[in-house]
């Protein structure tokens, strides 16, 4: 093994370094069974749940809440820190388990059950009046839930759940517009606890029903063998090109996308392996971890996992997923080209060579060894295609894992390792679960006092009055004020998608977000899927936005590079995710799905979003057939802007006025090789 490596308990402690939903506490063996038991319980019973039982929703959602607050506190400690860590033997805990937090996990369960378990003509007297029992166990749970999330995702998104409450209760205090005749506690409680528009909601709806059963499968197609099979397959395709580690990077961070909408994980599985390969054949540290991060970041928006964002997406927009899957495919295929080119373009700035015969799998033995890990993917990509629901189809999915795991004689699951996976799909589910919980207090409060359409208000009238003043500036008034207020509404959008993703997971970000979004655009004219994919997309681009590029900095910690320089350099890369959003809501065809697409309009699309990306792409590296002076990054960089509303007349423009630039390439070219 390379110096440059990292064994696997290296690997695993920056993952949870960088990964605060995997920051977990060492517990002694005792409490280590208790709880692995409750993980596999709850795997278990969402198995059973999605496929084989009608169990009513609010009780659904509250057993999952249960599971969640429970082995929150176990799993979480109330402070990451060696001295906390290294107390485990002392009087105060039961086998490394603080008395307190076992109390905060049987409380959690109480007040999580609580009302699920109420008779429904008794719920349905209360709701709007409850008791006071009601009242405790509500408050209860909104702060054991703030907690929680506390502990395993971080304190950014309790604190905004925690603003978003003194919003709802100090109304009559709020400026201008945000003003509004506030609310009691008792008030906010009944909202948040009582009715299946806060904590109840939609956000732990989907994370019960199906975000679980698809994190569940992407653990056990990993354990049978196809993440593996997906690095070799990459390493075949693109490995003996010029700068090979670095396209297997893309490749197999796409491949891996497809079971794993985490971008930390995916950091890590395929960085352990291309990173130190990246850095062998010449590329720069914080290069190579930019490109990994960069690369594994599009797990979220690559179909068929996708990030639980998209699951969401199917409860709002009420579509089935295959149409969110169709969605998301082209502009997933961008994210990647945009990599691509810019790798290639470094690779042969950088002379760099790809990696040697004796260097790669053979393709006869790779498929010999891994094929039959692909049949659960298919089968779950089959299923959701031809109309069956995401539950149903991970269900199957699942069951199809097992049975190849059983079979498969290179990956064969034991009953250890099933009870492990089992395990590992719920120990991942906790810190999203929590957020999701948390969610549902700011989007209680958005419903409770109309919050959402406040903001959107606040965000069509500042874009309003920048577009007035663009389109008042020659030659920028050869655009419509109502073309500039659009453009300025995307951009406030946008900016507030990356501040608010910096520190809060992805899929918060979208719920918290679209709340806004949908009613700025709306105003727009922009179709709702639109809108939601512009937000989900910009929360995503969020892991590799200093300074808080979490996936970048897990793959600088991999190839012991600076921690900014990797975000910075991972957002370069990354800049083909930035444009995207843009080029479908000036033309939505891109979506396939959208309203009023034709295959001529997407075709049109692709095509000049693939060209704009191209040419970001040559002017962020600098480097096309030659090395590029400053004027013509700048010049070829402005062009590509012209692609953001793709058509005949802006291509043909563009391709015009990339000529000059592109025919002095071709002169330094032959200078270079003369």
């Amino acid at each position: 093994m390379s110096s440059t490596e990292l064994t696997p308990e290296e690997l695993a402690e920056i993952e949870r370094k960088y990964d605060p939903e995997l920051a977990f506490r060492p517990t002694g063996p005792k409490a280590g069974h208790v709880i692995g038991a409750i993980l596999a319980a709850m795997s278990i019973y969402h198995f059973y749940a999605g496929g084989f039982a009608l169990i009513p929703e609010l009780l659904h959602r509250g057993i999952h809440l249960a599971f969640v607050l429970c082995l929150a506190f176990l799993l979480f400690s109330w402070r990451r820190s060696p001295v906390d860590q290294a107390q485990a033997k002392v009087w105060w805990r039961l086998d490394g388990l603080p008395f307190l937090d076992i109390l905060w996990a049987v409380l959690g369960v109480g007040a999580a059950l609580y009302l699920p378990l109420l008779p429904p003509e008794a719920l349905a007297s209360r709701v709007g009046n409850p008791s006071q029992m009601d009242v405790f166990m509500g408050s209860a749970l909104i702060l054991l839930t703030l907690e929680v999330c506390r502990r395993s995702v971080g304190p950014t998104l309790p604190i905004i759940a925690i603003v978003f409450m003194l919003f709802a209760l100090f109304g009559p205090y709020a400026p201008g517009p945000l003003k509004h005749g506030g609310a009691s506690w008792l008030a906010l409680v009944n909202h948040l606890y009582m009715t299946n528009q806060g904590i109840y909601g939609i956000a732990i709806g989907v994370m019960a029903k199906y975000v679980f059963l698809f994190i569940l499968f992407g653990v056990l197609a990993t354990r049978i063998g196809l993440g593996q099979l997906f690095i070799d397959l990459a390493m075949v395709i693109a490995g003996r090109y010029a700068g090979g580690p670095a396209k297997v990077a893309i490749f197999s961070s796409a491949f891996m996308g497809t079971i794993s909408g985490s971008s930390i994980a995916n950091t890590v599985t395929t960085g352990a392996l291309t990173i130190p390969a990246m850095k062998r054949v010449g590329y720069p540290a914080h290069f190579a971890g930019a490109v990994e991060a960069t690369s594994s970041t599009g797990g979220q928006i690559t179909p068929p996992i996708l990030g639980a964002a998209a699951f969401i997406m199917v409860e709002y927009l009420e579509i089935p997923l295959r149409d969110v899957l169709a969605a998301a495919l082209f502009p997933a295929m961008l994210h990647y080209f945009g990599i691509f080119i810019m790798v290639h373009l470094e690779a042969k700035r950088l002379g760099l060579r790809g990696l040697t015969a004796a260097e790669l799998p053979k393709l006869g033995i790779v498929l010999k060894q891994h094929w039959l890990s692909i049949i659960p993917l298919i089968i779950l990509v089959y299923m959701i295609l031809t109309g069956r629901t995401p539950d149903y189809a991970a269900v199957y999915g699942i069951i199809a894992c097992v049975i190849v795991g059983v079979l498969n004689p290179v990956n064969r699951l034991s009953i250890r390792d099933l009870w492990e996976a089992l395990g590992d799909g719920a120990r991942n589910t906790i810190a999203v679960g929590a957020a999701a919980a948390t969610v549902g207090i700011v989007v209680g409060v958005v419903t409770l006092t109309g919050v959402g359409f406040r903001l959107g208000y606040v965000v069509v009238q500042t874009a309003n009055d920048l577009g007035a003043i663009l389109g008042s500036i020659w030659p920028l008034s050869y655009a419509t004020v109502a073309q500039w207020s659009l453009f300025m509404s995307l951009v406030l959008i946008a900016f507030a998608c990356i501040i608010m993703g910096a520190g809060i997971p992805t899929t918060a970000t979208y719920i918290i977000l679209v709340a806004v979004a949908a009613p700025a655009l709306a105003v727009q004219q922009v179709q709702p899927l639109v809108a939601h994919f512009f937000v989900f997309y910009y929360g995503v681009l969020a892991d590799i936005t200093p300074p808080v590029a979490l996936a970048a900095y897990a793959a600088a910690g991999i190839a012991g590079a600076n921690p900014f320089q990797t975000g910075n350099t991972a957002f370069r890369l990354g800049i083909a995710k930035a444009l995207v959003p843009f080029v479908f809501v000036y033309s939505p065809s891109l979506l396939i799905v959208a309203e009023g697409f034709t295959w001529s309009a997407f075709a049109i699309t692709l095509a000049g979003a693939a060209m704009g990306i191209a040419g970001l792409g040559v002017a962020f590296s600098g480097f096309f057939l030659a090395p590029m002076p400053k004027w013509q990054r700048w010049w070829v960089g402005l062009v590509s802007l012209l692609f953001i509303a793709p058509g005949l007349p802006t291509m043909a423009l563009g391709l015009l006025l990339w000529t000059p630039v592109v025919l002095l390439q071709v002169k330094d070219r032959k200078a270079l090789a003369a």
